[in-house]
């Protein structure tokens, strides 16, 4: 038997970037093993709850469940609202990610957890709580941008500024990095979930269709833009109840009429981007010239966001190489290299 079988089998390091709409997670030495909607589905059966699905299974069920059955998202704009659900969700999440990847080791693992810049004290020590209740030996926190900029390949560590802006599904992060540092951070619970609620608003004030959530994500991801070209664009159909017959019924949208359902929720993002740069340091904004504004994050997906913002600011705008995954991937670098082990704080 080789030596290496008398070592102690140790726990497994993870990162876990915790979205309001979904929960990606890193592990050491393996990457990125999972990403699933932050959905838990609780079922009550003799006055006993429990825990039916968790993830992709439990997102399916959202607005067709029974009286006895509820759909949780337990995070609410980057941060948790209910701790007890977070808990589970996260031990789900933690167990799965080990089995994706493999690992059957024993012990409890190092936890990174992004966070969003604004989050209080209170709410970084609910998501320090959920963790360590769900098996983690020890919690450390990343600032979303820091993280979303280690992932997209910014130069953090060194004397040179980048602006990167993570648009979630609750909240959309502005961070500027210089010398492993946020020289400035905003933060606005602004992001893809007000996207569909603009959505389901506009659908229900235009066409007198009621439309459930999962619906109006369906048309923000087929028909959804943050400008058009020209004409009304694609279109799609949408399923609902009508507000004054109250029978189910289909109609039909056009992509202008989602652009301007979404102009208000672009407009805050870009005020966001704005106020920014109006508190940047003169020579970290000199270097944001040359780098531009990286964006990322699911909401930087919305097509033509990239260059509204760049008219907007004069600025050049880039989206970065998979941008759902940035966050994750820069935590869980975090995480391994020493280079970036300064950024993560305890609390």
């Amino acid at each position: 038997m080789s030596f290496m079988g008398f070592l102690p089998l140790r726990a497994a390091d993870l990162a876990i970037d915790l979205g309001t709409a979904n929960t990606v997670v890193y592990v050491q030495g393996h990457g990125i093993v999972l990403a699933e909607p932050s959905v838990v589905t609780m079922e009550t059966v003799n006055g006993i709850r429990s825990v039916r699905a968790v993830g992709d299974d439990a997102k399916l069920m959202m607005g067709k469940t029974p009286d006895n059955v509820e759909t949780i998202r337990p995070l609410r704009f980057g941060v948790i609202a209910d701790l007890e659900i977070a808990e589970q969700m996260i031990k789900h999440f933690m167990a799965k990610a080990k089995t994706q990847a493999g690992i059957r080791l024993r012990g409890s693992p190092e936890v990174v957890i992004c966070v969003p810049s604004g989050s209080t004290v209170v709410e970084r020590r609910a998501i320090r709580d959920a963790a360590s209740n769900a098996g983690a030996r020890k919690v450390s926190l990343i600032d979303e941008p820091m993280a979303a900029a280690i992932g997209a390949d910014l130069p953090v560590t060194r004397p040179i500024g980048s602006m990167v802006v993570d648009i979630g599904g609750g909240s959309t992060e502005v961070g500027v990095l210089s010398v492993g540092g946020l020289s400035v951070s905003l933060s606005v619970r602004i992001g893809g979930d007000q996207m569909d609620d603009a959505i389901a608003a506009y659908v229900r004030r235009n066409h007198n269709l009621v439309i459930g959530e999962a619906t109006a994500e369906r048309v923000k991801f087929n028909i959804g833009a943050a400008m058009l070209a020209e004409g009304t664009g694609r279109e799609a159909k949408v399923r609902g109840r009508d507000v004054v017959r109250g029978v189910p019924t289909e109609k039909t949208v056009n992509e202008a009429e989602i652009v301007e359902a979404l102009s208000e929720t672009v407009s805050q993002i870009v005020e966001a981007v704005r106020r920014a740069l109006e508190i940047t340091a003169p020579e970290i904004a000199a270097d944001i010239i040359e780098g531009g504004i990286v964006l990322t994050g699911g909401g930087s997906l919305l097509p033509g966001l990239d260059t509204v913002l760049m008219r907007e600011t004069g600025l050049p705008v880039v989206r970065a190489d998979d941008p759902l995954n940035c966050v994750a991937r820069g935590a869980g670098r975090a995480l391994d290299e020493l280079e970036y082990r300064g950024v993560l704080y305890p609390i």
